[in-house]
């Protein structure tokens, strides 16, 4: 087979793969892990290399998982959020893969890239590095914040350019006192998956005051539909003086690798956080 025969074969073979190990994996309850947005891509970019032998692996790498990103949200019913994050570790594993395979091809030598892929991939199905996490912000105070804090909160825009990617908006919320045992109902905006007639799917979160003290006041998070999906919230818990808010929220990090997800959840519970603080200060 010629070699422009073999590049349709060759990416058609390399998303019948990646959904196999898709299906696999999501049977194994390991969809969170490296072994899935590492081994995937992984996977992807050896077929497609091994299949089609073209000049410069790297291009078609990067056609194909391009295609399988563009088919994997209305085939699989997956969220725009959850598309974006996992785009680029996607494109950096085939980009990796590819440059490797066209070195060998180039210098005619041998690179243990399958070895550093798999333990790369083996976080979170073989060990992870500690997931509990806390991020912490500090607003200045503007009017009676434990005031504010007992009333329903009244959500306004939300500013930051991270969050406005995709994910869910707070609209509304129930529920008013900062005695323990008090509870607020959050509504979001609902979900929109990329699914082909996927209907929405409302989304919310109910938290109750779990610890009460003089100029603090903590939430525990009861049930949540919103981000349960990327990551395990536990707790916001408000610290203010006339000068000052303070808000900590403490979460577990559910997906693999660390050194991804990592940085991308801190940054976004830290726009959550700055986002809470104002809402509380305005």
């Amino acid at each position: 087979m010629g070699s422009a025969r073999r590049m349709p074969a060759a990416v058609l073979a390399g998303l019948f793969a990646a959904y196999l190990l898709y299906v696999t994996l999501h049977a194994g309850g390991v969809e969170q892990t490296a072994l899935f947005y590492i081994g995937i891509p992984g996977l992807i970019a050896v077929t497609v290399a091994l299949t089609a032998r073209p000049r410069t692996a790297t291009g078609l790498i990067m056609v194909t998982i391009t295609i399988g990103l563009a088919v994997a949200g209305p085939l699989l019913r997956e969220g725009i959020v959850c598309l974006l994050m996992a785009a680029p570790l996607f494109y950096l594993v085939g980009l990796f893969i590819g440059l490797c395979v066209d070195y060998v091809h180039r210098r005619g030598t041998y690179l243990l890239v399958g070895p550093l892929i798999l333990m790369v991939a083996l976080e979170g199905a073989a060990g992870s590095v500690p997931r509990e996490n806390e991020v912490t912000v500090s607003v200045p105070a503007r009017g009676d914040v434990e005031l504010a804090l007992a009333e329903e909160p009244r959500f306004g825009p939300v500013r930051s350019r991270f969050l406005a990617l995709g994910f869910p908006k707070p609209l509304s919320a129930a529920g008013t006192g900062l005695e323990v045992g008090d509870s607020r109902v959050v509504t979001f905006t609902p979900r929109r998956s990329l699914g082909i007639g996927a209907p929405l799917e409302s989304r919310s979160m109910t938290l109750r005051v779990i610890r009460r003290g003089p100029g603090m006041v903590a939430f525990g998070v009861v049930s949540d539909t919103t981000l349960a999906r990327w990551m395990e919230l536990r707790e916001a818990e408000f610290r203010w003086t006339p000068a000052r808010l303070e808000v900590t929220i403490r979460y577990r990090r559910t997906f693999d690798p660390s050194w991804y997800f990592g940085p991308l959840q801190r940054h976004a519970v830290a726009a959550a956080a700055t986002y809470l603080a104002g809402t509380f200060t305005s």
